[in-house]
């Protein structure tokens, strides 16, 4: 069978990644058609685990012994004939080896060589081992859920941390491509896993300085019990959704009440518990299953959602129909079901290219094509870029968080974007400081014939269009990938939603709570209810892989000049930050950490609690000894444990919450935590871009506008009329 044209075909990734974030990261690029040739040690892979299975998937592999001269040699050869080198061992292991950034690069100027360490090489806990639990525990991770505080720390079995580097790196290697093809030069990229971490804390490090505000209940978003015993999540954030649900569920007399309106719970918040208790009631009526068939009606109703566990969520209909949860016949375990791909693109679909193959099962072939091949040739440097998207544009019609944060990212490389909200949007535009700096404000009715006319004369002359509405949405507004390209054949136009673009649920709306709840997110991390995980993952996840896909969509559009829409959606998001555990085969055994007591994965890997706080340390098998008892944790400090199990070679770091995190001097000096001035809302603190790139750095950008600011400067002089007429709000105040 024909291999499917994937948009990375012709490049060549080499892959030294061990445990989960550069195996994942590579994985990524394979699955879009980059010939990625995996080295492994002579022994297998440092972590013998089923995840292997998913993030070796479609690679070439040799085994090379890199502690020899030869193996040393041949390795270095692979990355002089390479695009793309992907690792993710400390700071200095492979420059120790001959193997590093800066000699690679030097060999090969168009060489993007990406690292992701634990934490970063410019930080002090640089040579600490990066195990998932020790880069997790300073930044909150495990603080507690979205819905609570916990008394104590909770372990969650997702790796935040490694899928968010991978996340991250990869949309740093699409940018640098897009970089590399306008300019001819690769670069250095670092992405560790702790820093990536702050791109998930999102909303929990928002803060209004000078203005805090406190956050009203809502009662009519969260998870209910049904007559099953099963749960589901209810999700009316909005009016129309909730006499919706009154009217579907037969209690429409429920909308003459104060306690339906969303406004009446903001000046009396009792109202919110006499609400939740005739929820709670009515929820009781009926199964899970007849709720989630009542509710969404076609996709039209408040979005609501069985919390399945991830045993049922691979084995959903719509997961498999979608593709976001796919099977293969695999050499050790047999058929497996396992994660789809994170991007799915129009034009260039890519594909899972085969099964993990058996260790060195390339090597002849690949050592044949190491001797054919001559290094790259060191040229003059040139006029370079600043950015790596600088000089484009984009159009983002996003609301909430995922695709909003896409268009935040593609303004970090240099993008010039424009927001475009409703001006009578129900709730405004919500965590706008969060999700829009960087880009310029309107406010434009697309409901309007002139909105639209409006929109579509700036769609016609920019590269990049994003999108988040439910399918079909858009279509009814007019303003849809088949309209657009009809005036600008060589957009990328980018459709972010929920659950995909195809199958039984593509239609529905959904927010990050429902892609929890569907993938069995919220049942594992709960106990007798469904329970949050403790960042908004799949929305920040989404938004950057969308933009991931937005990159490797302009790389090849600047190879081929054609343009094309790119897709991803919240679940397959879900999907691949599980996909540590998110797998089925025969004999597979559920037995991940789960609940609000869970501490770890075992003795050498968990949270201890010492006698003034919490900390959490990481050694191998082999460090078993030097790794001190539940009771021996309990007689020192944790500052006294991570100096001591430091100095052993175990990683270890204190247990932080989100407000220390952000408010940490590397933090804030670094510009992982951004504090500014922003018109009408005073000093507010956000978090900023971690990602580093050596030549087409990232910027944090302005913050974000008065919303509607940049009518005049965006839509020059028919401002005014447009805003006379009530397309346009806010033509008159501020510039661009």
């Amino acid at each position: 069978m024909e291999a499917v044209m994937g948009a990375l075909d012709g490049l060549r990734v080499i892959d030294f990644g061990q445990y989960m974030a550069g195996p994942l990261a590579a994985m990524m690029l394979a699955d879009h058609g980059a010939d990625v040739i995996r080295i492994d040690p002579p022994t297998g892979p440092m972590w013998d685990t089923p995840g292997n299975a998913v993030w070796n998937r479609g690679k070439r592999r040799i085994s090379l012994d890199l502690k020899t001269a030869d193996g040393r040699r041949t390795a270095q050869d692979l990355i002089a004939s390479a695009d793309v080198v992907v690792e993710n061992f400390r700071p200095g292991v492979m420059d120790r080896l001959g193997l590093g950034a800066e000699e690679s690069t030097n060999g090969n100027d168009r060489l993007i060589y990406l690292s992701l360490p634990g934490f970063s090489s410019d930080d002090e806990r640089a040579s600490v081992p990066g195990w998932e639990g020790v880069v997790s525990a300073p930044v909150g991770t495990y603080s507690g859920s979205l819905m609570k505080d916990a008394p104590k720390p909770v372990y969650t079995a997702v790796p935040i941390a490694s899928s968010y580097a991978a996340f991250t790196g990869c949309a740093g290697v699409a940018m640098a491509l897009v970089a590399r093809e306008r300019d001819g030069f690769g670069q250095r990229i670092e992405a560790s896993l702790h820093d990536s971490l702050y791109q998930a804390i999102g909303i929990r490090g928002l803060r209004y300085l000078d203005r805090e505000a406190p956050r009203p209940p809502v009662p009519w978003v969260g998870p209910y019990e049904c007559a099953d015993g099963r749960w589901v999540f209810f999700h009316a954030a909005y009016s129309h959704f909730i006499r919706q649900f009154c009217v579907s569920a037969g209690v429409p007399q429920w909308l003459d009440e104060p306690w339906s309106k969303a406004s009446e719970i903001m000046n009396d918040f009792s109202l919110a518990d006499t609400a939740r208790a005739h929820l709670t009631n009515i929820f009781l009526t009926r199964t899970a299953q007849e709720w989630e068939d009542l509710i969404n009606d076609g996709g039209n109703g408040p979005p609501t959602v069985r919390c399945l566990d991830s045993s049922e969520w691979l084995h959903e209909p719509h997961a498999r129909e979608a593709e976001i949860i796919v099977e293969f016949d695999d050499p050790e375990l047999g058929p497996m079901l396992q994660p789809g791909i994170q991007v799915r693109m129009g034009g260039t679909p890519g594909e899972i290219r085969g099964p993990r193959k058996a260790l060195d099962a390339d090597r002849d072939n690949i050592l044949a094509e190491v001797s054919a091949s001559a290094p790259s040739a060191i040229r003059a440097p040139g006029n370079r870029l600043s950015q790596a998207l600088e000089g484009m544009t984009a159009l983002d019609l996003c609301i909430i968080l995922a695709g909003p944060t896409c268009g935040r990212t593609l303004a970090e490389y240099g993008a010039d974007v424009v927001k475009i909200d409703n001006p009578s949007r129900e709730n405004g535009i919500m965590l706008h400081e969060d999700i829009n700096r960087g880009k310029r404000s309107v406010l434009l009715d697309l409901k309007r014939g002139e909105g639209r006319e409006v929109f579509m004369e700036l769609a016609a002359d920019v590269d990049v269009v994003v999108q988040n509405y439910r399918l079909g949405k858009v279509g009814g507004l007019g303003v849809d990938y088949e309209s657009v390209r009809q005036i600008n054949p060589d957009v990328v136009y980018a459709s972010l939603n929920a659950f995909g673009e195809i199958g039984p649920w593509a239609e529905r709306a959904g927010w990050e709570q429902l892609a929890q709840s569907a993938s069995g997110m919220m049942t594992r991390y709960g106990d007798t209810e469904p329970t949050l995980q403790p960042f908004a993952i799949n929305d920040y996840g989404t938004g950057i892989n969308g933009a991931f896909g937005v990159g490797m969509a302009l790389y090849h559009r600047l190879r081929t000049g054609e343009g094309q829409q790119v897709f991803t959606a919240l679940a397959r998001t879900a999907s691949t930050l599980q996909s540590n555990v998110l797998h089925g085969y025969e004999g597979k055994h559920w037995g991940e950490p789960a609940g609000q007591d869970a501490v770890g994965e075992g003795p050498l890997h968990r949270l201890y609690e010492a006698s003034d706080g919490w900390l959490f340390a990481g050694a191998k098998p082999e460090q078993s000894q030097d790794m001190p008892s539940p009771e021996e944790f309990a007689t020192k400090t944790v500052a006294e444990w991570v100096s001591e199990l430091t100095a052993k070679g175990i990683g270890a770091s204190p247990v932080g919450s989100v407000e220390e995190a952000m408010t940490e001097y590397r933090a804030v000096s670094n510009g992982l935590s951004v504090t500014r001035e922003h018109e009408g809302r005073g000093r507010v603190r956000t978090n900023g871009p971690s990602i580093k790139m050596s030549r087409t750095p990232v910027t944090v950008g302005r913050p974000a506008m008065l919303p509607g600011s940049a009518a005049a400067h965006v839509l020059g002089d028919r401002s005014s009329d447009l805003s006379e007429l009530g397309v346009v709000v806010g033509a008159d105040s501020g510039s661009g």
